[in-house]
């Protein structure tokens, strides 16, 4: 069984930063990929990023590309969401998943096996 508790989450300006993180239980980091969903109010949850289990390659949503950075410290079961030049269309609770590899996830949630229980972020204009 995995578990994964997000942190990170909160109130920031337009143009600021913020890292989230997820900590994962179990053999998480061992077993899936690991990548970084949101839901925009009053949408469904879609793909923000994911880093690939096997070969590390990152993949990102068009609309974060060169603002968020995914990583991963192994030894200490994280995964991180780096996010600058915060924009308020970023507002959104922001899920830490967990999936059989990153392609995978980025190509739809259905392919998402474990969620994390989300962190609010809200961007202030």
């Amino acid at each position: 069984q995995v578990q994964l508790v997000e942190s990170g989450g909160g109130l920031v300006q337009a143009g600021g930063s913020l890292r989230l993180s997820c900590v994962a239980s179990g053999r998480a980091f061992s077993t899936y990929s690991m990548g970084w969903f949101r839901r925009l109010p009053g949408k469904e949850r879609e793909f923000v990023a994911a880093k690939s289990r096997t070969t590390g390659i990152t993949y990102y949503a068009d609309s974060v590309k060169g603002r968020f950075t995914i990583s991963r410290d192994v030894a200490k079961s994280t995964l991180y969401l780096q996010m600058t030049n915060l924009k308020p269309d970023d507002t959104a609770i922001y899920y830490c998943a967990a999936g059989p590899t990153a392609q995978a996830m980025r190509m739809s949630r259905n392919e998402v096996n474990y969620w994390g229980q989300g962190t609010q972020l809200t961007v202030s204009s």
